[in-house]
């Protein structure tokens, strides 16, 4: 069985026991190590397969959170040719580990 769920403006295609990184929750308790996804947009099983207007009614995905992590370091590169401007940045997201642990229909 698996699941496309929408979070942090993404969509990730899951299945259980699937260990995904996805953008840190705003709001989220520290303390709180279960999450639960409503926001499902397609349920399959193998030909079963159910395809939500928006999002899929009384389904929802658990996971277990496995701690925050930080995504690889991107070069932020700016120049403009014959003017001597050039700058150099770097970022890392913050991201939340997850382990999915089961999905509801």
């Amino acid at each position: 069985m698996y699941a496309v769920i929408e979070t942090g403006g993404k969509q990730y295609r899951i299945e259980r026991q699937d260990v995904i990184d996805i953008e840190r929750l705003p709001g989220r308790d520290p303390e709180q190590q279960e999450l639960i996804f409503d926001q499902v947009l397609m349920v399959g099983d193998g030909e079963d397969v159910k395809v939500g207007c928006p999002v899929v009614s009384g389904a929802t995905v658990k996971a277990l959170c496995l701690g925050e992590v930080r995504g690889p370091k991107l070069i932020v590169f700016k120049k403009k040719k014959r003017k001597g401007y050039r700058r150099k940045n770097g970022h890392r997201q913050d991201l939340l580990r997850v382990r999915i642990q089961d999905i509801a229909t």
